[in-house]
């Protein structure tokens, strides 16, 4: 065996492992995502995972067949035969169609399942906090310390989204303005701050911690000033930060 074909096998030997880890031999990997940081990471995370996973198959089966016919298929030196030409082939481009279509509709229906789990409003959640999007900040009003409770953050001093653990939360999520994008990576929670409508999500904090928060839709000048963090406390501190603010407005 020529020493090119050897090395080709060593590559292609060296991918099994990454794809048996891939696809379950051991624990998966977050991928970037912690699990159990929200409810949105317990329902988001295994769909995460496996659109990953079937990219990594997908890529080692493409690049197999990159591989394969200009390694094992390449004509001898001094071979005079023009190889065998092949015009088309009907079941292989039916299964170059099918397949594609068939991880696309998975992915699909995954991610609508996923989707109306993480947007259903529940009746009665524990608390209810209003987040606006200014051009370019963030204003967090929290309605169980009064209607005048809003915490308003500037580019130069961002606010703090204060949440308790393990208590439901329903956001109600507007703009005053433009488009931005309501944004806590480490939640996995994206939505968006639209002009003129209301958006609600529903979500629980399980951990305690700081987390970053951002705009990701570019919404003017100082798109990326705005900013904000997310502090997850216990439900007594939450409640102790609730009646700091009916203070500071009483």
């Amino acid at each position: 065996m020529s020493f090119t074909r050897r090395r080709t096998l060593r590559v292609a030997a060296s991918l099994i492992p990454t794809t048996l880890l891939l696809t379950g031999c051991s624990k998966v990997s977050g991928l970037g995502f912690e699990e159990g940081l929200s409810s949105v990471n317990d329902t988001s995370l295994s769909l995460w995972q496996g659109a990953w996973i079937t990219a990594g198959i997908v890529g080692v089966f493409t690049f197999i067949l990159i591989v394969w016919p200009a390694i094992f298929h390449r004509g001898k030196k001094g071979d005079p035969e023009f190889p065998k030409q092949t015009q088309y082939n009907i079941p292989i481009e039916i299964a170059y169609t099918l397949i594609p279509f068939i991880i696309v509709a998975v992915l699909f229906a995954y991610t609508a399942i996923d989707q109306s789990k993480i947007t259903a409003k529940t009746t009665g959640p524990a608390h209810e906090i209003s987040v606006e999007g200014i051009q370019w900040s963030w204003q967090f009003g929290y309605s169980e310390a009064g209607p005048k409770a809003v915490v308003t953050g500037t580019p130069a001093q961002p606010p703090t989204l204060y949440l308790p653990q393990g208590e439901k939360i329903r956001f109600t999520i507007t703009s005053n303005d433009v488009v931005h994008g309501f944004w806590i990576p480490a939640f996995m929670i994206q939505i968006q701050n639209l002009p003129g409508v209301t958006n609600h999500l529903e979500f629980t904090a399980n951990k305690l911690g700081e987390f970053p928060g951002r705009c990701n839709i570019l919404c003017g000048r100082n798109h990326s000033e705005m900013i904000f963090k997310v502090k997850v406390v216990t439900p007594a501190q939450y409640q102790s930060y609730l009646e700091t603010l009916k203070a500071s407005i009483a």
